[in-house]
């Protein structure tokens, strides 16, 4: 797993944001923005993307030091850089590199009982397809429980989140467009 936090912190100090500052920007509490920069916890996507737009960067700088995949059209597993937290919820990127990419691809996995958290929302629309278990997504008022077979897709600028409420691992493949990154 990367470790973000250390250059997460880095980055807020170039920027000369104080910690309180950047949660305001971001709609992130202070208390969640610390835990990430000590490495504590791993942040949703969703999460790590509002901090790095109040903070005026890119995912896909931010993570700029992983394995560089553009000049293939195929990624092996190796290449997908892990960005999540493989013991509680695991994000795989698909096509990091790649030239001209015009939406964000994941592969994420929810361990029983694993929740992304903080209710967030941003400028995008996501779709996603459950490959195996029960995830229950949240959006705006509405709460449903996906099982293998059911799908999503919804406008981002709702306020959204997901949990795996089944007692075995949960699979989702899921894209957002434009990228978050």
């Amino acid at each position: 797993m990367a470790k973000i936090g250390k250059d997460l912190k880095a980055l807020r100090q170039r920027r000369q944001l104080s910690m309180r500052e950047l949660a305001i920007r971001s709609g992130v509490s202070h208390t969640t923005i610390s835990m990430i920069e000590r490495d504590a916890i791993s942040p949703s996507i969703d999460t790590l993307q509002a901090i790095l737009d109040a903070l005026g960067s890119r995912l896909a700088e931010f993570l700029g030091g992983l394995r560089d995949g553009g000049g293939s059209p195929f990624y092996p597993a190796r290449d997908l850089p892990e960005i999540g937290n493989p013991e509680t919820i695991s994000y795989r990127l698909i096509g990091l590199n790649h030239p001209y990419r015009s939406f964000q691809f994941l592969k994420e996995t929810y361990a029983p009982g694993a929740d992304s958290g903080e209710v967030l929302s941003h400028v995008a629309q996501e779709a996603g397809y459950v490959v195996s278990g029960r995830v229950e997504v949240t959006v705006g008022g509405q709460s449903r429980e996906l099982r293998a077979g059911d799908g999503y897709y919804f406008d981002s600028r709702e306020p959204h989140r997901f949990r795996n409420t089944g007692t075995g691992k949960a699979e989702v493949v899921s894209a957002i467009s434009p990228p978050s990154y």
